[in-house]
């Protein structure tokens, strides 16, 4: 049985969406999750904070952590995984999932933008990655998968919101090289990627660019990252995983009641040809 019982997951911007979902199909392993995000109020048109989600992960099977994270903080990101390592006594997964997205082109994103964007996504990563390693190297099974696309480089991805391009792809590229820096020490980095587009919060801020019912739940993209997870780190890294995929190598083949809507066509997701 592959399980994620008793097993330590950070996961950064995990209090609703894709990461929340994340959370909890490892609560229902028995995992321990930290739950590392800035949504520690209500907001006034987000769903849940750390805290709400924490207690989802509790009733879900798991134990939880809520802990306020801005990853943008070098300081916070060192005392958040501080705190998880003491309170878990050790760390198994990091979930780069925390990104910030504004679609637009260069004459109309603003500096400020373009800052919030390579700061969450890329730096963001990178910081959490890089305060987690030391306790993943002492792991039996470590890994970090970030929430990115594979590396495309046709300019159609570049053309119409160059930045955020940009800041998702050096997500990818902390795959990369990662994976090629600490594959001989046993830590999985991977990426994963949802072939469809993924009905959170995040689309009601695109300004009616997609519509829900074209798109599949986040528990696509939960049930794959399971799998990842519990797959072995020492031979399997450097990958950039859809999640429709990795489902199908795992034997899955009815993908309808991941729909939003059933028989609805599917919008395909950034980045993929």
């Amino acid at each position: 049985m592959k399980t994620l019982k008793n097993k330590t997951i950070f996961i950064t911007g995990g209090s609703r969406g894709i990461g929340k979902a994340i959370a909890l199909r490892a609560a229902r392993d028995g995992a321990n999750i930290i739950i590392a995000a800035k949504s520690d109020k209500p907001h006034a048109s987000l769903p849940g904070t750390i805290f709400s989600a924490a207690e989802e992960i509790e009733q879900a099977g798991g134990r939880a952590l809520p802990i306020k994270l801005d990853v943008r903080d070098d300081e916070a990101v060192l005392d958040a995984v501080s705190k998880a390592v003491d309170h878990f006594k050790g760390l198994d997964v990091l979930i780069n999932n925390a990104s910030a997205i504004t679609l637009q082109n260069t004459l109309d994103l603003s500096m400020s933008k373009f800052d919030l964007m390579h700061s969450v996504n890329v730096r963001g990563t990178y910081a959490c990655s890089r305060a987690c390693l030391p306790h993943l190297l002492k792991s039996d099974n470590p890994h970090i998968l970030n929430l990115s696309p594979p590396l495309n480089l046709d300019p159609s991805w570049f053309k119409d919101y160059l930045a955020y391009t940009i800041s998702k792809y050096g997500m990818s590229m902390c795959v990369l090289g990662m994976a090629a820096e600490f594959r001989s020490r046993g830590v999985g980095v991977n990426a994963l990627w949802p072939r469809t587009v993924i009905d959170t919060a995040a689309i009601n801020m695109l300004g009616g660019l997609v519509n829900a019912d074209n798109c599949r739940s986040v528990e696509i993209m939960a049930d794959a990252a399971h799998a990842i997870l519990c797959r072995d780190s020492k031979s399997t890294s450097g990958n950039f995983f859809l999640d429709e995929d990795v489902l199908r190598s795992e034997g899955v083949k009815d993908f309808d009641p991941y729909a939003v809507k059933a028989g609805q066509p599917l919008m395909k997701d950034l980045f993929l040809d």
